[in-house]
């Protein structure tokens, strides 16, 4: 690998950390402008929507265009467009030159637009660390991919938070809008071009396939549940204390401990992932059960003694599961099709990342916050107990992926 290649891998992360960060610093800020220039709540809604509904359309399609024109071109220009929308919407909002009556519109189409862009580099960085990292090493590469993901998902709605208090949303755009600009010009310095690689013709058939086989869903499935997860423990674990009389400092520690639990275990499981010292099996258990666990202490145990433990399993889980989720659709995914294995994947997470929150919510809403994430920690203990059923169908120690039933030879009897 060249230098650049090397190199290559930080840049990426940051690219994951824009597109975290640039979703959740809006979707927890906007809020805070209702009322004003005709923000109502239902416009705020279709504000929220647009982005997380660009992003489900659109993944799965740029994800095979980076397939098709190589992950690296894709990259780029999805961070530019996301630069671009980001500033433009910033110099309208600060000159005036949208009227009141149609600052939800241009606060609507930025959103969209920035969800777009979006949904073009954040599957590209994923088939791009995939490719970079093949040979063994796929488990690290995702595991400081994630982490970063998730310091953009958890610092998002803090950093967005102060960045509205000092100068509104067009602050908050300006920066995201520099932010992506400064990555794309270090993707350009330090990303080696990686050429699209000789495709096979793919049908339909073969796409549904592909998709609806073990293989791809139980990874998919386990990083849905991570990221539905991730977004309920930034926002209900603050609920519970702020109900018990705790500050915003001590609820926001709170956020942050589980984010810095999750940052510092990806790395290290998916380095253990790739010494063979954490297979399949043993990456669903010590994900899912730390994450049932932890809702399940949040709803029963009162204050900080409830809320700290609970942080700290939560970010556990996500951080074994997340990695090794990962690297099993990329070692699973044949290598032409990367962008689109990690595109439609990606569905999956947004998928996570809305519903968790919903159901806690709708639940909360009509009993209470604990019962809500008593709710959740039942749905997760279902869906890992699925993936447990057969996890040994998934990628067996040579790389190569099939399983009982499904056309391969039978799992090694260690499982991984």
């Amino acid at each position: 690998m060249t230098s650049a290649g090397t190199r290559a891998p930080a840049a990426l992360y940051a690219a994951g950390f824009v597109t975290a960060f640039g979703a959740h610093a809006v979707a927890a800020s906007v809020g805070s402008e209702v009322g004003r220039d005709g923000l109502s709540l239902l416009a705020l809604g279709v504000v929220l929507a647009v982005y997380d509904g660009a992003e489900v359309l659109l993944k799965p399609v740029f994800g095979s265009l980076a397939d098709r024109w190589g992950p690296r071109r894709v990259l780029l220009g999805g961070l530019v467009a996301f630069a671009l929308v980001s500033g433009v919407y910033a110099v309208l909002a600060t000159t005036g030159v949208v009227a009141a009556s149609g600052a939800v519109v241009a606060l609507t189409l930025a959103r969209l637009g920035q969800g777009a862009a979006a949904s073009a580099f954040s599957p590209a960085a994923g088939a791009m660390v995939g490719r970079l990292s093949a040979g063994g090493k796929q488990g690290r590469a995702f595991g400081s991919y994630g982490a970063w993901k998730g310091l953009g998902y958890t610092a998002g709605p803090i950093l967005g938070g102060v960045l509205v208090v000092l100068g509104g949303l067009p602050l908050l755009f300006a920066t995201l809008g520099v932010l992506a600009a400064v990555v794309a010009v270090w993707v350009v310095v330090a990303v080696p071009v990686l050429d699209p690689l000789p495709r096979k013709r793919q049908t339909v058939v073969d796409l549904a396939r592909r998709l609806g086989s073990a293989s791809f869903l139980r990874p998919t499935a386990a990083l849905a549940a991570t990221t539905a997860a991730l977004s309920v423990g930034v926002g209900f674990l603050p609920v519970l204390g702020a109900a018990v009389g705790l500050g915003p400092v001590a609820t926001g520690a709170v956020v942050a401990l589980l984010a810095l639990t999750s940052t510092l275990v990806q790395p290290r499981a998916g380095r253990a992932h790739d010494r063979g010292e954490l297979g399949t099996r043993a990456a669903l258990l010590l994900g899912f059960v730390p994450m049932v666990g932890g809702f399940v202490v949040a709803a029963t145990v009162s204050g900080l003694a409830g809320i700290v433990p609970a942080a700290i399993l939560v970010g556990l889980g996500v951080g074994v599961l997340t990695p090794v989720a990962f690297a099993t659709l990329a070692a699973s995914s044949p290598p032409e099709r990367l962008g689109q294995t990690m595109g439609s994947a990606e569905v999956g997470r947004e998928l996570g990342d809305a519903g968790g929150p919903l159901l806690v919510g709708a639940v909360a809403a009509g009993a209470s916050t604990g019962v809500g994430l008593v709710v959740l920690a039942g749905v997760l203990a279902v869906t890992g107990a699925a993936s447990l059923v057969r996890a040994g169908d998934g990628v067996r120690r040579d790389g190569t992926v099939g399983g009982a039933g499904e056309g391969g030879p039978e799992p090694e009897p260690d499982d991984r």
